[in-house]
C-alpha cells in the first residue's frame, strides 16, 4: 500500500525528517509519497530557510532504494501563511511558524484525501501502514490523547504531533480554517493544537501506541519525542520539564536511556558525510 506522509519544517530540521523517514523505511517496504511543507521566512528570522531541492532529492533517493515507486514532493506554503498568520499574535510562541503549515493541507492542490501527518521528532517502531489503514469514517482526523493536555483541556484533547487526516471532511467542516482564523486573532496556548481540538466536530481517539509520548512499549508504532514533565513526589507543585529530541543522540542515551533506535542512529552517522544539511 502506498502511504502518503506529511512533514512540515525548514532546512535546519531536515535531520529530524531524515531520522524519522529512515526509521519508517525499516518497517515499510511498499511505496511512500512524502510531502515536505516548507517556506522561506528569512524576513522574520534568518534561520527560517526552506527545505531545498537537494534535500528533497536526497530523501527521495533513499526511499527509492527501498521501493522505486516512492516519491518526495516539496510544497511551498508561504503564500497561505503570509495571507493568514504573518503578523498574527501567535507567530511568536515556543514553536516555529512551521508548526502551522500542516493546517494548510486542505488548501494545497493534488493532496490525497487521506494522509498521515508526523512531527519531525517522531520515530517509527512499526509499520506506518497500521496507522494509515485505520478507517476514519466521518471523523475529520484521528489522533492520540495528549499525555498532559487531556488532564487540563478535556479528556479527548489530542496531541497534534501524529495525525491521520481526512481532508474531504476537513474541507467540509472548515476545522483548519476556523483554527487558523482563531490563531490570527488572539494569543492561544499551544495555538494550532488547541484550536483544532476546539473546532473539530468529530475526531477519532486512537490507542497511545500510535503516538507514544514517553517510553516505548511492546506494541508501540510511533515514538514521539515530545516534552515531558518530571514531578517531585514530595513537592507536587514543583516540577521540571525535559525536551530530548531524536537527533540529540547523547541525550537520548544518557537521559532517556533509550537504545531502541541505535541501528537508525548508526545508519544516520554513516550517511552523514553525504547528507545535504
Amino acid at each position: 500500500m502506498n502511504v502518503p506522509i506529511l512533514y512540515a519544517g525548514n532546512r535546519k530540521i531536515f535531520c529530524g525528517v531524515l531520522l524519522s523517514v529512515l526509521s519508517m523505511l525499516k518497517y515499510h517496504k511498499d511505496p511512500l509519497t512524502i510531502y515536505l511543507f516548507t517556506m522561506d521566512l528569512r524576513e522574520v528570522e534568518e534561520r527560517f530557510t526552506p527545505f531545498g531541492e537537494d534535500q528533497r532529492a536526497y530523501l527521495e533517493g533513499l526511499c527509492k532504494k527501498v521501493n522505486e515507486k516512492s516519491s518526495v514532493h516539496l510544497v511551498d506554503a508561504k503564500a497561505f501563511y503570509v495571507e493568514t498568520l504573518l503578523h498574527a499574535p501567535n507567530q511568536d510562541n515556543q514553536y516555529t511558524p512551521y508548526t502551522f503549515l500542516r493546517l494548510f493541507a486542505d488548501r494545497v492542490e493534488g493532496m490525497p484525501e487521506k494522509l498521515v501527518y508526523l512531527d519531525t521528532d517522531t520515530m517509527l517502531c512499526g509499520d506506518v501502514e497500521e496507522l494509515y489503514s485505520i478507517d476514519l469514517g466521518d471523523a475529520e482526523f484521528a489522533g492520540v490523547r495528549d499525555r498532559y493536555g487531556c488532564h487540563f483541556f478535556g479528556v479527548n484533547y489530542i496531541n497534534a504531533g501524529v495525525l491521520l487526516l481526512n481532508l474531504p471532511r476537513i474541507k467540509k467542516t472548515g476545522v483548519f480554517r476556523k483554527a487558523l482564523d482563531a490563531c490570527g486573532k488572539r494569543k492561544i496556548f499551544l495555538s494550532d493544537q488547541t484550536t483544532i481540538n476546539r473546532y473539530c466536530k468529530k475526531k477519532k481517539i486512537l490507542p497511545k501506541r500510535f503516538n507514544q509520548q514517553k517510553e516505548v512499549e511492546r506494541d508501540t508504532v510511533i515514538r514521539h519525542f515530545s516534552m515531558t514533565i518530571n514531578w517531585f513526589p514530595r513537592f507536587p507543585k514543583i516540577f521540571t520539564t525535559q525536551n530530548v529530541k531524536p537527533w540529540q543522540f547523547d541525550r537520548v542515551h544518557e537521559i532517556l536511556h533509550e537504545s531502541r533506535f541505535d541501528d537508525i542512529i548508526a545508519l544516520y552517522e554513516r550517511l552523514t558525510p553525504e547528507i545535504p544539511f
